[in-house]
């Protein structure tokens, strides 16, 4: 049975007067206060109806307070045992809930529940929609304006154990064989004991990690022979075929071996080069959605792009919220140059789409630009790479207004331009001019059999004027502010620990990720709120920014200079007079 609470209508008398005027002011100013005004009556119940019967088994606890806790539970990184002593006892979540009663009925949370309800979360993609939801209701209270914003990825773990090959390997080989033991106990005994007792006795696991690096080959060998054996054993057997733990020891095979012969031949197995296995290979037959990056590891990324202030003022950028507009969970091994023009078409859903992005280079290809500018968006972003010293590029080409070539870079002018197909130049200058040039080494003008010839195509030459355009001091004051969202990084891993994660799999690291970037939007707003409020209590008077001492300063000097002015006229006046 459903049970669902109207918490837009207002209490005929207030449950919460008891508190006192000083406990319900640290409330009202605080996360919670923020929370059960603006974010709980908002949140998206009505999703979770298909889930249970309206009106019969036992009552629901009340929808919102619940869903809220999960929210709540991401936002302060608790596991389920703490969580439920926060909504037992923790005045601050009751508050925020807007849980008035005193019973069991209303104040207590089982882990169960706590479970289920994530689960049916999960399954009807409703973390998503609770981010995107409360990302929106924050935009229009705290009237955020998303003109400008950056992005970055960060590299996040989830909580699986780090595996080298060799134990990649022989963890599949073990978990499949726990499998095969527990669903065919016949097929099970059929295998050899040598077999069985080299990866589920209690130490096997453990004897594989602490192989000498001289012996790691041999090992490899051999276990990887058990891996071939295996799949062809079991490669007809649908029964068999049909398990997860199958599918993942064939992986690992396709992924770190290479398979020699026929099914008529006897087949001979070898271990990969490192070099030869995908950075989308299997990590650990735990979490089989992660992914490996050649820089940072196993794990997960996240995709994140915030709004930011470019105020100078102290004061407006306290008053300003930065908030989260936009973030995506992916495996570790998928480059950042996709997750540009997605995450900006998430934010013109939201009617939250930016004028300006700030991106480091490996978001900011021509592609990109290119794209993003037909979206009416300005990609601010260096170029990826590094050129040469005394190279000259397409930028150092004279050019008109149209970006028309009209000489070389020592002042001599084509003798001949052709378009070729798809936006492709070739222009020709004189080859006396040319095999006589200081530049030539350093060029990109190549010799032909009558001429030399430069030859491009236009996106090469916007890629060089940008490239040219990010040592002037416009591009360096813009792009400066991109660092600030490695400050957002670190806090969302102080407050939410959202770089390691108690959970595992793609869909229930993307869960977490979506509501503890929910806490961290909530935890900004309530300091922006914090701040208004300040401002607004605050006399004019005995505010003191750096513009009206500066303004103060300058009044002070100028006063100085009138007086100072005046005593040399008069004295100037006496002296005339005197003469």
């Amino acid at each position: 049975m459903i049970r669902i609470r109207d918490h837009k209508t207002a209490y005929l008398i207030d449950p919460w007067e008891y508190l006192g005027p000083k406990r319900r002011k640290l409330l009202d100013t605080s996360w919670a206060g923020l929370f059960r005004e603006h974010i709980l009556p908002d949140l998206p119940v009505h999703k979770l109806s298909s889930h249970y019967a309206e009106g019969f088994g036992r009552p629901t606890k009340e929808l919102y307070a619940a869903m809220g806790a999960l929210i709540l539970q991401q936002m302060h990184d608790l596991t389920d045992e703490e969580t439920v002593n926060q909504f037992s006892f923790n005045l601050q979540w009751h508050y925020a809930l807007d849980i008035p009663g005193e019973s069991d009925e209303s104040k207590y949370l089982s882990a169960k529940t706590l479970w289920t309800l994530r689960q049916n979360v999960t399954a009807a993609g409703l973390d998503r929609e609770l981010f995107e939801a409360t990302t929106e209701t924050l935009a229009k209270v705290f009237n955020v304006d998303a003109s400008t914003q950056r992005i970055d990825s960060v590299h996040i773990r989830s909580n699986m154990r780090k595996l080298g090959r060799l134990c990649l390997m022989a963890q599949s080989i073990h978990d499949f064989l726990v499998n095969l033991r527990r669903q065919h106990r016949v097929l099970f005994d059929s295998l050899e004991k040598e077999l069985t007792h080299r990866y589920l006795t209690e130490k096997a696991l453990g004897c594989f990690s602490l192989v000498k690096p001289s012996e790691s080959g041999k090992t490899l060998e051999t276990v990887s022979r058990d891996l071939l054996a295996l799949t062809r054993r079991f490669c007809e057997n649908n029964r068999v075929t049909s398990m997860n733990t199958f599918a993942l020891l064939l992986r690992v095979l396709q992924e770190q071996c290479h398979v020699v012969g026929c099914n008529e031949d006897p087949l001979e197995v070898t271990v990969k080069d490192p070099k030869q296995v995908p950075s989308s290979s299997l990590q650990n037959p735990s979490d089989p959605d992660a992914g490996y990056d050649g820089h940072k590891g196993q794990g997960y990324q996240i995709q994140a792009m915030e709004t930011y202030c470019d105020s100078h003022n102290k004061e407006t950028r306290d008053t300003t919220l930065n908030m989260i507009t936009h973030v995506e969970v992916e495996p570790a091994h998928i480059s950042d140059v996709h997750a540009l023009i997605p995450a900006l078409e998430s934010a013109e859903e939201r009617e939250l789409s930016p004028k300006r992005v700030l991106a480091d280079a490996s978001y900011g290809s021509q592609d990109n630009v290119d794209r993003a500018g037909g979206m009416g968006v300005e990609v601010i972003s260096p170029v990826m790479g590094t050129l040469k010293e005394k190279t000259i590029t397409l930028s150092d080409f004279p050019r008109t207004c149209a970006n028309k070539i009209v000489s070389c870079p020592q002042g001599h002018k084509p003798v001949k331009f052709s378009q070729g197909k798809k936006g492709s130049w070739s222009i020709a200058f004189d080859s006396n001019h040319c095999r006589v040039c200081p530049l030539l080494d350093h060029c990109l003008v190549k010799e032909a059999k009558k001429r030399h010839y430069l030859r491009f195509n236009i996106k090469a030459l916007r890629t060089a004027i940008r490239r040219a355009s990010e040592d002037s001091h416009e591009f360096k004051d813009k792009y400066r502010w991109r660092s600030g969202i490695e400050a957002t990084f670190s806090e969302m891993n102080a407050k939410t620990g959202i770089k390691r994660l108690r959970v595992r799999g793609l869909s229930a690291v993307s869960y977490c990720v979506f509501l503890k970037t929910i806490g961290i939007n909530i935890l900004r707003a309530t300091r922006v709120k914090r701040a208004l409020e300040k401002l607004r209590t605050t006399p004019r008077s005995a505010v003191l920014t750096v513009e009206s001492l500066i303004y103060a300063v300058k009044e002070h000097f100028l006063n100085l200079y009138r007086r100072f002015s005046c005593i040399f006229l008069e004295k100037g006046e006496l002296y005339a007079n005197n003469s």
